[in-house]
């Protein structure tokens, strides 16, 4: 216990709420996934609360929330809030000003129906362990209604001070004990996180420094070739689901075909939960442009209309457990499919479909693991996926994840042998794969790692799996600066996928899309055709940096111990290797 609890406390409380409610806000924003349904009418409750007590074992302070919402309004500070504001700076108080009343733009139906679903209900277990009723019991019911009710004012809007107001008690209990743990278990992720993160990028600056580059293609910029794209609806009549009852699937492909008589490489990319095929139609429309077969399905399980059904109540699953079988199953088919059509259909004739390139980001990093020979790993999921786990963890994904316990134990045969290399975004990986399954990986992989990610936590998720990897072929992109959004299409250009908050995005996504369309370039014409020698120069630590942005940074590294000492910075050396030849970037031959 701390030595003196009104000294102690008065220092803790501002910075809980400055550091952690800015997190929580658009956290909430995002995984309740609001779209734009319209906002509905609530019965007011009968009493709302005027008071936050914090306590510590038999110790307790309070503050009065008229107080905390005159000082967020004006600035001003009350005699109530002068014992906790005089230890914090002027620019923490404004900080915590903006995020008291920082609104988001969310809809109580679509609130009220998430926190009802699987991964809503853990969240809400987990925040009710520390936001108490008055009477002390589990706060879990009083947060749900006070999430809900905030949503539903159509005055003040969904912000941190409307849901204080809307609890439905009198006092709201913080229980500190139980914060301070909770504060110091995220504490140290995030600092093993962002120890990760920095020997990444000294290790890259290192690379980098002892064989920089001479000359450089510019990849990002679109190619000369020619495009046409076409939708196709396919159907499966005879899928086997794990009741093994035959079932349909119906899904639409939107392809990307370039307008060449040559050899063409094959690509497909897979999106993750909440998306659709437009989420990178951007990155489709870049590989096309220089020479390669794009093939974007949608995922009907997983994708914007499965979070509208979500919203409206007919399902209380964002994805189904089925999705960890029929995700990869989808582009089996879609590959059987287009491979035999080209038999007879002309504009396919020049399709590579026996080495096949695949992308997918989030749900849909899972996928292309899976078919690149990682298998679900039902040890690694019965063992972690408990109640106490998924109550103590700040990796969403795991709620996701998790699911996949919902399914049969048995040998799902995902891999293909036509996947010759993968890239993974922000993929899902520590419980349903661990590293006995990514072992399994012998192609070409790509991991893109973001360091703000808060929904696929980068080391469990990212960084750790790349090291499970045992080709030689390996990489990892690291943008300590990104979130998990970074790299998805403008919402404004993909107006069938969720919205995403502003703030949830990260800074200049718009670089972050660059990134991939010239790494994905430059992984692909090395994997996938015959010119390897022109383009492996360009996955190197030298080439991202040369195209690193300061306000979106990226580094890529080929190997990576997480055990190993900080490296030192190096000065750059004049070494320099010669540079490969600038020719147009043509299709290959």
């Amino acid at each position: 216990m701390p030595s003196s609890f009104s000294q102690f406390l008065p220092r803790l409380l501002p910075q809980f709420l400055s550091r952690l409610l800015p997190r929580l806000l658009p956290q909430l924003a995002l995984t309740t996934i609001a779209a734009t349904t319209a906002l509905t009418t609530t019965a007011p409750v009968a009493q709302a609360a005027d008071r936050i007590y914090v306590t510590y074992g038999l110790l307790e302070r309070s503050i009065s929330i008229d107080a905390l919402e005159n000082f967020a309004k004006t600035g001003e500070v009350d005699d109530d809030l002068y014992v906790y504001t005089s230890y914090v700076r002027p620019d923490q108080r404004k900080q915590l000003r903006s995020a008291l009343q920082t609104k988001a733009d969310v809809s109580p139906v679509a609130i009220s129906q998430f926190l009802y679903s699987p991964q809503g209900e853990l969240l809400l277990k987990r925040l009710g362990q520390v936001i108490q009723s008055e009477a002390r019991t589990d706060g879990a019911i009083g947060i749900r209604a006070a999430l809900i009710l905030a949503a539903a004012d159509s005055t003040e809007g969904f912000t941190p001070l409307s849901i204080i107001r809307k609890f439905p008690t009198r006092g709201i209990r913080i229980d500190l004990q139980k914060t301070l743990q909770v504060a110091g278990e995220l504490q140290r992720l995030v600092s093993e996180t962002q120890q990760s993160i920095s020997k990444i990028v000294a290790l890259a600056d290192r690379n980098a420094a002892a064989m920089p580059l001479q000359k450089t293609i510019d990849l990002t910029t679109p190619g000369q070739i020619a495009t046409d794209r076409f939708t196709v609806t396919l159907t499966d009549n005879i899928r086997v689901q794990i009741t093994g009852n035959k079932q349909s699937r119906s899904f639409p492909v939107d392809v990307y075909l370039p307008r060449i008589t040559r050899n063409t490489p094959a690509i497909v990319i897979s999106h993750g939960v909440g998306s659709d095929r437009t989420t990178f139609k951007y990155l489709a429309t870049h590989l096309a442009s220089h020479g390669f077969a794009v093939f974007v399905p949608e995922h009907p399980g997983s994708n914007a209309n499965q979070i509208q059904a979500l919203i409206r109540g007919l399902t209380n699953e964002v994805a189904e457990p089925t999705e960890f079988i029929d995700r990869p199953l989808d582009i089996k088919y879609l590959l059987d499919y287009f491979s035999n059509l080209s038999r007879t259909d002309s504009r396919l004739k020049f399709v590579n479909f026996q080495k096949v390139g695949i992308l997918g980001q989030s749900f849909g990093g899972y996928t292309v693991l899976a078919l690149a020979g990682a298998p679900l790993n039902f040890q690694s999921l019965n063992e972690n996926c408990t109640e106490s786990t998924l109550l103590t963890t700040f990796n969403v994904s795991l709620a996701l994840q998790c699911r996949a316990t919902q399914l049969f134990n048995q040998n799902y045969p995902l891999a293909d042998p036509r996947i010759a290399a993968v890239i993974a975004i922000n993929p899902l990986t520590s419980l349903v794969f661990g590293p006995a399954s990514l072992g399994q990986i012998k192609i070409p992989t790509m991991i893109v790692s973001s360091g703000s990610d808060t929904v696929a936590l980068s080391l469990p998720e990212q960084i750790l799996p790349f090291t499970q990897l045992k080709m030689s072929d390996r990489y990892l992109v690291m943008m300590p600066d990104g979130s998990h959004f970074s790299t998805l299409e403008d919402a404004s250009s993909s107006p069938g996928s969720v919205s995403v908050p502003d703030g949830v995005i990260g800074p200049n996504p718009a670089q972050a899309r660059r990134y991939m369309n010239a790494l994905s370039l430059a992984f692909f014409r090395t994997y996938l055709t015959d010119q390897s020698a022109n383009f492996r120069s360009f996955l190197t630590s030298s080439y991202v940096k040369s195209i690193s942005d300061p306000t979106n940074p990226i580094s890529l590294v080929n190997d990576f111990d997480p055990k190993a000492p900080t490296i030192p910075p190096v000065p750059e050396t004049p070494t320099v290797i010669p540079a490969p030849a600038a020719t147009p970037v043509i299709p290959a031959k």
